[in-house]
Order: structure tokens, then C-alpha cells, then sequence
């Protein structure tokens, strides 16, 4: 029986899955493999002629042709990497193995599409530096301009905006959003329609010249697309959608695509695994150092402060004051009218005691009834005083707690630095002790 003859060796090299690409001396292709239409998008009647060069992305150009120097004095190359423009405009990740036959003066090159590993390393890499940021950034303004440093390293994103939503208030709030990278921007009007939709809807949302005529009429707002794309994704928590990612690049130079949809998709569940984990953070650091009834600094927070402002003092010069209050007959309130009132009461000082300090002042809670008001930058130990008579008169309104009217009057000590010691602790235990004094003296009124 008669063998078949053997395949011929282009039909062979068409069944390979990597290029085949043969280039003349002058870099003009001479033969290219079936594959080539599948990673670059050309026919090979197409390719044929055309300079290879073309084909490379513009900031590849100058080391893709030092290479093929390389190749053309002899050097063979292996796994040398570089970026082609695809037939469709997006940009594809290639690896070659090239040498040189002098005897034909042709180049030969295979090309592999290393497209998707290059994003697989990418996403990598944005996971990466996201969470580094979630840990490193001090807020999340900071984590967001992280972020959307990023973004711009993966997608055009010319302009970037996060929207957080507050469901208690069905409002969109705007921490983050820049036109230009390391400008902000002056007009959120068509930021604010994109996130509100994709907010709305839940779901992302690819708005080019191509889409604007089937997406825009479901807008609340106009949206400019005359000179511009706009790419939105919803960001999800295990508490429903909480906000919106939106990018915005250049009509006419990268177009989004599905593929830079469903890539900010996959960077917005990392950012909002790193919103929460900052806001967690927060609302710990929060708890740490902060009554958790009241509001005001605790404790620790207390004693951080009026170090911090000790140290000020003896540097630069200047004044500080600790007033110690607790109030009359408390427990009373406690006994007769149950815990509930005995909150809506603590509640309801230490909202009059901010009310009569100033701004940079601070109030604590310490613990039970005690409070401490420190002032800071005070020229005259006379301030002191006029400062607590303030909150006598502040505290001595009558309180309607649930129906309940009630006066309690609070017992006052105060210290001085440098009078009454230069240490937190010194400072606190002469303002206690004033305190009890006061309370000793009978000068408050009991429980009305």
C-alpha cells in the first residue's frame, strides 16, 4: 500500500497555535502563519508587505528595533517581550524567539500572546498595591488617590470619581473625584448622573459614542460624551451596593470596552474589601478612644491630649487649664427614673458642655458621671473660671428627658498649669481634689 505523502510545512506551521513571522532585511513581512490573524487580527494577505514596526506599540518602538538589530548581527533572542497594536485598536502582550539566516537575509521570529498572563500579573499586582494602600493610607481621601493611581496603570482613566452611598439619608456622598490625574475637578454634574444610575440600577454601566444612544435617555442627568467616555461600576458589600467606581477617558483615544468593564469589576470587590477594612479600622480606633455613650474622647484619649498640649506649653510658652466636673445626687437618677434616663441625661451634658467650650477645646467623659474640660492657649487663669461658670449656667437649664423634667448642678474643680504641677497626673489629681472640695462646700444644689 502506498504511504501518503507528507504534510506540506505550511500546513503545518498553520496548525501551530503560536506565529510564525518571517521579515525581510528592510523589517517588511515576506510570510506569516495562519495564527497571526488570531493575536494581531490581520489576514496574512494583509500582513504581507506591511513593516513590522508598524505594528508596535509607540513606546515599544525604539527597543523593539534595538532588538531586531540584535537579531540581524547574529544574536538570537529568546523571550523578548514587547507590545503590538491589535487590528481593533487594544493593545497585545507578545513574547518572541527570533534569529537571523544571513544565507536567505531573513528574519524569523515565533510570537506567543502572552496577553492574558500579563492581566493575570496585573490583577496580581492591583490586589496587591490596594491592600498595601488599605493598610498605609492614614484616610480613605488618601486611599482612594492610591487607587486611582493604580487604575491609571491598567485603564485610561483620565478622570476618576468614588461615590459612597448613605442609605440611612439615600444620599451619594463624593469623597474622591479628579478630572485630571493630580487635579481636582470643578464640575460633578456628569460624575454625579453616572454614579447616581449605576447606584440606582445596581449595575455597571459602558457609556461611549457607540451606547450613548440606547443608555442616555435612562440618565437623570445630561452626560457629556461628545468628547469623552465613561466607564461606572456599582461597588457591592455584604450590605447591598454602597457606592459607585467611575472612570472617564478621551473620546477618540482608548475607547472602554467589556474587557475594561468586567477588569474594574474585578478591581471594584478589592476596593470595597479595603473600604471596609479602613472603616473598621476607623470605627475600632473610634471605640478605643471615644465613650461609646457620649461621644467625647474617653480616658485615654484625655490623657493623649493634655500630653500633647503639656509639651506645647513648656516648648512655646503659654497656659493650661483642667476643670473636673461630676454631677450632684446622680445616682438618684439612676435609682428613680432607671438606667435609660440616667443615659438620656449624660447625653444630653456633654452636648451642653461642647456647646459651651470652645472648638479646639476638648471634653471627656472618664467614666460614670466624671468630666474633664481641658483648655488650651488660655492667656488668664480668670478664663478658667468664666469658662465654668458657663457650664454651671449651661448644665442648671432644666432637661426634658422623656417626659421628665430635671435639673442637676455639677461639682467644679480646676488646675492650673504651671501652678498646680507640670504632669497629667498631677494636673488631674489637684482638679479632682478641687472638686470634691466644691462638692463638700454644698455650693451646687441637689437634685431638683
Amino acid at each position: 500500500m502506498k504511504k501518503d505523502s507528507p504534510m506540506p510545512l505550511a500546513s503545518v506551521i498553520d496548525l501551530l497555535l503560536d506565529a510564525v513571522c518571517v521579515v525581510d532585511a528592510d523589517g517588511r513581512i515576506v510570510f506569516v502563519s495562519a495564527a497571526c490573524e488570531r493575536i494581531f487580527g490581520y489576514t496574512p494577505e494583509e500582513m504581507r508587505g506591511k513593516a513590522m514596526i508598524e505594528m508596535v506599540a509607540p513606546d515599544d518602538v525604539a527597543r523593539t528595533l534595538a532588538a531586531a538589530n540584535e537579531v540581524m548581527s547574529g544574536q538570537s533572542k529568546l523571550h523578548f517581550e514587547n507590545r503590538y497594536l491589535h487590528k481593533d485598536g487594544r493593545e497585545v502582550h507578545i513574547m518572541w524567539s527570533a534569529r537571523w539566516s544571513e544565507t536567505d537575509q531573513l528574519r524569523i521570529g515565533v510570537a506567543r500572546d502572552i496577553s492574558e498572563l500579563k492581566q493575570a500579573q496585573a490583577l496580581q499586582s492591583v490586589i496587591y498595591s490596594i491592600s498595601e494602600a488599605a493598610h498605609a493610607a492614614k484616610d480613605l481621601v488618601a486611599l482612594f488617590q492610591q487607587i486611582h493611581q493604580t487604575i491609571d496603570k491598567m485603564l485610561p482613566a483620565l478622570g476618576f470619581c468614588v461615590a459612597l452611598y448613605d442609605a440611612e439619608s439615600d444620599q451619594l456622598n463624593f469623597p474622591y473625584h479628579v478630572e485630571e490625574q493630580g487635579q481636582a475637578s470643578g464640575s460633578l454634574e456628569s460624575s454625579v448622573s453616572i454614579c447616581q444610575e449605576v447606584v440606582r440600577n445596581g449595575q455597571p454601566l459602558l457609556l461611549t459614542p457607540e451606547t450613548l444612544n440606547s443608555l442616555l435617555a435612562t440618565l437623570p442627568m445630561a452626560v457629556d460624551v461628545s468628547a469623552f467616555c465613561w466607564l461606572g461600576v456599582p461597588l457591592y458589600s455584604s450590605q447591598g451596593t454602597i457606592g459607585a467606581l467611575v472612570l472617564k477617558s478621551k473620546a477618540g483615544s482608548v475607547s472602554y470596552t467589556e474587557k475594561h468593564l468586567e477588569l474594574l469589576q474585578f478591581v471594584a470587590t478589592q476596593v470595597v474589601t479595603a473600604i471596609e477594612r479602613k472603616r473598621l479600622y476607623a470605627r475600632l480606633q473610634h471605640m478605643a478612644q471615644n465613650d461609646e455613650l457620649t461621644g467625647l474622647p474617653n480616658r485615654t484619649f484625655l490623657h493623649d491630649r493634655l500630653s500633647v498640649a503639656l509639651t506645647r506649653v513648656k516648648h512655646s510658652g503659654g497656659r493650661v487649664c483642667v476643670i473636673f466636673l461630676d454631677l450632684n445626687k446622680f445616682k438618684r437618677v439612676n435609682d428613680s427614673f432607671g438606667h435609660a434616663v440616667g443615659d438620656l441625661l449624660l447625653q444630653e451634658v456633654a452636648s451642653r458642655l461642647k456647646q459651651a467650650v470652645r472648638e479646639g477645646d476638648t471634653v471627656a467623659r472618664i467614666g460614670g458621671d466624671e468630666f474633664v474640660v481641658l483648655l488650651e492657649s488660655i492667656k488668664q487663669p480668670e478664663t478658667a473660671l468664666l469658662v465654668s461658670g458657663k457650664i454651671r449656667a449651661a448644665l442648671s437649664r432644666p432637661m426634658d428627658l422623656e417626659g421628665r423634667n430635671l435639673q442637676i448642678l455639677p461639682s467644679i474643680g480646676i488646675a492650673h498649669y504651671p501652678e498646680h504641677g507640670d504632669g497629667v497626673a498631677q494636673l488631674l489629681k489637684h482638679a479632682d481634689e478641687a472638686m470634691y472640695a466644691d462638692k463638700k462646700s454644698g455650693s451646687s444644689q441637689p437634685l431638683t
